[in-house]
């Protein structure tokens, strides 16, 4: 397994998780790193994004402001830091490597992590 995603949960309304995504990918530190989710019955989306360095940071529109990526290169591990869930959060979300974030896409990471549920209830 080269990407291990985890920290999913059942969560409330406005709380909080963290996932988190254990890589045993060789130059871990060379790679940009990704959060995806897919809520049932939609398609796998991009949800934050960052380069090797740390210094490149994207998210999507729709956590702006309440999600944080952050990776540590030292432990081969990417976080996705997630604040004021709402139901529409839910979802599977997967983590990614690829040697760009800035084409990273559903089409396009080098590997994909297996994923963890997310369930938000009000």
């Amino acid at each position: 397994v080269q990407l291990q995603a985890s920290g999913g949960g059942l969560v409330q309304t406005g709380g909080s998780l963290r996932l988190s995504c254990a890589a045993s990918l060789r130059r871990f530190g060379t790679y940009d790193m990704g959060w995806f989710r897919q809520a049932p019955g939609k398609e796998r989306e991009f949800v934050a994004g960052m380069t090797w360095s740390g210094i490149g940071i994207y998210y999507a529109d729709s956590v702006k402001g309440r999600f944080t990526i952050s990776r540590d290169n030292a432990k081969n591990t990417v976080y996705l830091q997630m604040n004021s869930l709402k139901r529409e959060d839910t979802a599977v979300y997967y983590c990614a490597a690829a040697g760009s974030v800035a084409t990273m896409s559903d089409s396009n990471a080098d590997y994909w992590g297996q994923g963890t549920l997310v369930t938000v209830s009000s």
